[in-house]
């Protein structure tokens, strides 16, 4: 059936899964702008409270792997989106994927939902699925558990994913900025046909209206076939940079490769180990049916290059809506903040610094929000490295995930290997730790206001150790506090202060320049 089959779906009731993640959290506000009512199902809420669109959206609490909150959050909907998986989430992931996609299936039947739209990844075909990626075995899977159910499902299947903020971009872009000659694994020879992140979601928001009788994965791509070698030199030419040398060797395996994207990339092992593994096999599209239902405008699918343009404006123009980040780290802590003063939990150390600064309240808390990426952290920087590379040794994210935005931060948002748990502006920012630690650890930065106007800034860190080495571990690092917190606490208050002091200067210096006897218009 073509076009003319498409269903009337403006005002569609749709349940999005993984707003808090990458492709979810663009997919939101596409939804939106195309008439549909919009109702997200997510772990924690708080996530999505500072997204421009939190307010036009319905929000539930929930787990895919729960059937009671699935049945709860399907009521009503009649497109059910499901974008999350559970990779990295334990060797059982495949299972815990199995399960879940098992029980949106089912919900979905029961609450009389019209389609399931899930974005999974393109397979090789003539592969038998067991010598797949455990990554890619998993994404089919949960796609055949859809297109088996009873609800009409519509499976997309992309390859390499290119936007700004994406993990396949990120990948690309550092490994290629970084490297002007690099020693790389076979797989860089693999062909693969990427697509632009605005053609999935102009995929995934056309689903919505395709016709009931449509029950099908489909193929979904750019219109170029590339090698990945291929990629970095047409990054590095649309990025401007000199031409890269690029020497592949045999003896990189998926295991291998992966911790060696980790050492040059932000993308820890963890993440580009599914990633490198994908790239062992060539997938490419085999059929275009999708534009039967989902026509392509003019100059779409988005060539390679244009795609890359556009990622690149955003990164630079610092207009990234969601980075592979966005979603929390597997295994990431999710205990509430200890209650202060009382708390029945066990030990809870503490580190407080207190100073007084000299500039306005909304001078320190510029400084306080642009804390972390490139902008550092306000002390002793080779020990932030230090303690970064460690976690990445250990397989945790490391220092180098950075920011999403340069100045603004948003509940949610990854801040190099913390997670912001809660912001208040020109009042509270609270950090929670992501990194590898035998224990939960939080850092808090507040502005005050003393009893006679003037600002103050409060500092906290905040561990709460599991077991005998979480304590053995505070106690072999609380030497190093004075350096690191305590250098960070002065140093803030500093950058407030003479951010104050140069703006006053320069109002100085503007009018020393004036002539006498001048007035400006606002005079």
């Amino acid at each position: 059936m073509g076009t003319s089959g498409r269903r009337d779906t403006e005002g569609a009731r749709c349940l999005v899964t993984g707003a808090s993640g990458y492709i979810g959290g663009r997919l939101v506000p596409e939804l939106l702008q195309a008439g549909h009512r919009v109702r997200c199902l997510v772990r924690s809420p708080g996530k999505l409270r500072d997204h421009p669109w939190a307010a036009d959206v319905e929000t539930v609490q929930g787990d895919v792997t729960d059937a009671r909150s699935v049945a709860g959050a399907m009521r009503g909907i009649d497109v059910a989106y499901y974008l999350v998986h559970a990779l990295g989430s334990g060797a059982d992931f495949e299972d815990t994927d199995r399960r879940a996609a098992r029980i949106f299936a089912e919900q979905a039947h029961t609450a009389g939902v019209r389609r399931i739209v899930y974005l999974g990844g393109l397979t090789p075909r003539d592969v038998p699925e067991r010598s797949l990626s455990p990554h890619l075995r998993s994404r089919a899977e949960v796609g055949r558990v859809f297109l088996d159910a009873p609800v009409p499902a519509t499976v997309l299947r992309a390859a390499v994913v290119i936007g700004s903020g994406s993990a396949s971009f990120e990948m690309l872009r550092h490994l290629t900025e970084r490297l002007p000659v690099m020693v790389t694994p076979s797989w860089v020879h693999t062909r693969t046909q990427p697509v632009g992140v605005r053609d999935v979601l102009r995929y995934l928001v056309g689903s919505a209206g395709m016709p009931d009788d449509v029950d099908r994965a489909f193929d979904i791509g750019g219109p170029d076939v590339l090698t990945y070698r291929e990629m970095m030199a047409r990054f590095a030419a649309v990025a401007g940079l000199r031409r890269r040398v690029i020497v592949p060797v045999p003896v990189l395996t998926p295991r291998l490769s992966s911790h060696w994207v980790g050492l040059v990339t932000p993308v820890p092992a963890s993440i580009a180990r599914p990633l490198t593994e994908s790239l062992r096999h060539e997938v490419v599209c085999h059929e275009h049916d999708i534009a039967r239902y989902v026509p392509d405008p003019p100059g779409h699918p988005m060539p390679f290059d244009e795609a890359l343009a556009m990622a690149l404006r955003r990164v630079r123009e610092a207009q990234v809506a969601t980075r592979w980040s966005s979603a929390s780290f597997p295994g990431a802590p999710s205990d509430p903040l200890p209650t202060d003063p009382d708390w029945a939990g066990g030990s809870l150390y503490q580190d407080e610094r207190e100073l007084p600064v000299d500039a306005s309240p909304q001078a320190l808390w510029k400084v306080i929000e642009g804390i972390g990426g490139d902008n550092g952290w306000y002390s002793f920087p080779l020990a932030w490295a230090v303690r970064g590379w460690l976690d990445r040794f250990v397989g945790g994210v490391g220092l180098r995930r950075g920011r999403r935005d340069a100045e603004r931060l948003r509940v949610g948002d990854s801040l190099d290997f913390w997670r912001v748990e809660e912001i208040e502006p020109v009042r509270l920012l609270r950090l929670r730790a992501e990194m590898r630690l035998p224990g939960l650890a939080w850092l808090e930065m507040r502005v005050e206001t003393d009893a006679e106007g003037r600002t103050r800034y409060r500092q906290r860190a905040l561990f709460h150790p599991r077991g005998l080495f979480g304590h053995a571990y505070w106690w072999s690092v609380s030497p190093f506090h004075a350096v690191v917190f305590g250098g960070m606490a002065r140093n803030i208050t500093q950058a407030a202060t003479k951010g104050l002091t140069a703006r006053a200067d320069g109002r100085r210096a503007e009018r020393v320049r004036r002539p006498r006897g001048h007035r400006s218009a606002r005079q």
